[in-house]
């Protein structure tokens, strides 16, 4: 069972809600052994399945689903452990145990083939997902991976896997879930980032689930991004030109990796669908259309 979200959330306006609720709603999808996956799910067409980062959920591609409705089928998962949706059986899951759930998901959903987008630590897991050995390679028609997270798996990462999960648990022992939201939601966005963006990253940090949390630090400290790396299908690779959390250098390093050239997106910290959906709603309109 998830942990209670925090009571002294943040809101968000009351038109930004009944706008996410009535348009954007969220539903469990069974997927086995009793498990459920919360999906935000709108529009019809080529489906575009989305992953969110490790301070986020579902809700946060609101608007970017709002612009596409009207070309393609647009379904945002909360993840593993994140609203209602079921945790992870290990303690320490890994890449290969989010991809697996997601596998089950898009079975549940009927999706045979998709664009898979993944934004920070949602990459790790679309990036484990579109492996050339996966099961899931062939339902991935194209990879949209956007300030993604190299996560610390490496065997080189030892001593930088151990501080930052040091310091990840220790900030969530001492401020909790709401202490964070308030601290450290800032640093997702840019300077000029609109007030209304600020509210999103706070209010969907102020949710998230202290044990989904924790699974996900260990999944970003155990997985290794460029080691599934470059992936089984075409591939773009975007960064917000003023992120903060994977900078742009980090990310230009992943697109390398992949053969590609990294895509800013302009005027956009690390949330840069939630700061500048406009920007990333044209980006996933070119790969449809490819």
């Amino acid at each position: 069972m998830n942990d209670a979200i925090a009571t002294d959330a943040p809101s968000l306006p009351a038109s930004e809600l009944a706008l996410l609720e009535t348009r954007f709603p969220a539903r469990s999808v069974p997927v086995g052994n009793g498990a459920v996956v919360s999906v935000r799910e709108r529009g019809t067409g080529p489906a575009v399945v989305c992953l969110h980062g490790i301070g986020s959920g579902a809700a946060s591609w609101l608007n970017v689903a709002l612009l596409l409705s009207h070309r393609a089928r647009v379904i945002a998962w909360d993840a593993p452990g994140y609203g209602a949706s079921t945790p992870l059986v290990p303690a320490a899951p890994s890449a290969l145990d989010y991809a697996q759930r997601l596998h089950a998901m898009l079975d549940a959903l009927d999706v045979t083939s998709c664009v898979l987008v993944g934004h920070s630590l949602g990459a790790l897991v679309a990036a484990s997902a579109a492996r050339k050995d996966s099961a899931l390679a062939s339902r991935i028609h194209r990879l949209v991976l956007i300030s993604p997270a190299a996560g610390y798996g490496a065997p080189s990462r030892a001593q930088a896997r151990a501080k930052v999960r040091a310091e990840r648990l220790a900030t969530l022992d001492e401020l909790g879930i709401a202490g964070m939201a308030a601290r450290r939601s800032g640093r997702l966005v840019s300077d000029g980032a609109s007030e209304l963006a600020r509210q999103w990253v706070r209010w969907n940090m102020a949710r998230l689930n202290d044990g989904g949390l924790r699974q996900a630090v260990e999944l970003l400290c155990n997985a290794d991004l460029m080691a599934d790396l470059p992936p089984a299908m075409p591939v773009r690779v975007a960064c917000g030109s003023l992120d903060a959390v994977t900078t742009p250098e980090a990310c230009a390093e992943v697109a390398r990796r992949c053969g590609v050239p990294l895509e800013p997106i302009a005027d956009a910290g690390h949330a840069s669908y939630v700061e500048q959906p406009q920007a990333v709603a044209a980006l996933l309109r070119e790969v449809l259309a490819a």
